[in-house]
C-alpha cells in the first residue's frame, strides 16, 4: 500500500507537546497554591463567555 506524504505547514501534535512542555516547566516552579491561583486567573482571562 502506498501513501502520499505531504509536509505539513503546521504540525499540531509537534505544537500540543511544545505548549505541554513549556506549561510543565513553568507549573514545576510554583506550589500548589501558586498552581491553583494560576489556572484561576487564566480561567478568567481566557473563557468564551455566551453572549446570548
Amino acid at each position: 500500500m502506498e501513501t502520499n506524504k505531504k509536509e505539513k505547514s503546521f504540525d499540531a501534535v509537534k505544537f500540543m507537546r511544545e505548549q505541554r512542555d513549556k506549561l510543565s516547566l513553568k507549573l514545576s516552579k510554583m506550589t500548589k497554591a501558586e498552581i491553583i491561583e494560576y489556572f484561576r486567573k487564566r480561567k478568567m482571562e481566557t473563557s468564551v463567555k455566551p453572549s446570548a
